[in-house]
């Protein structure tokens, strides 16, 4: 059932969970924020660019949310097939069934 934005319930929760965990990714916690002397910045202290894991599941993160805007969101990207609920719950940003997971190669 859709509700008053489009969106079913399932795609509602995956969509604030993947803002959420994106957000948490995007701005890792800055331990030294309380000292005001660390926000004069020097080209040492120039954050690095996230590992490529991070990149990665930033990527995941962005082409679910794709897909819930775009209506394709618990639809499998191989096979064409349901999700399933639980899968969706666990794994947010999945973009196979558990069935095309175990023969769909992972990005190198």
């Amino acid at each position: 059932m859709k509700g008053p934005g489009g969106m079913s319930r399932i795609e509602a929760e995956a969509r604030e969970t993947l803002l959420r965990r994106r957000r948490s990714l995007s701005h890792p916690p800055n331990p030294s924020a309380a000292d005001p002397t660390a926000r004069w910045g020097d080209w040492e202290t120039t954050p690095t660019p996230p590992p490529d894991g991070v990149r990665r599941e930033l990527a995941d993160i962005d082409a679910a949310l794709t897909r819930i805007q775009e209506g394709r969101y618990g639809t499998c990207v191989n096979c064409g097939g349901p999700m399933g609920l639980q899968r969706l719950r666990a794994i947010p940003e999945a973009r196979y069934c558990v069935a095309c997971s175990g023969h769909v190669e992972a990005p190198g």
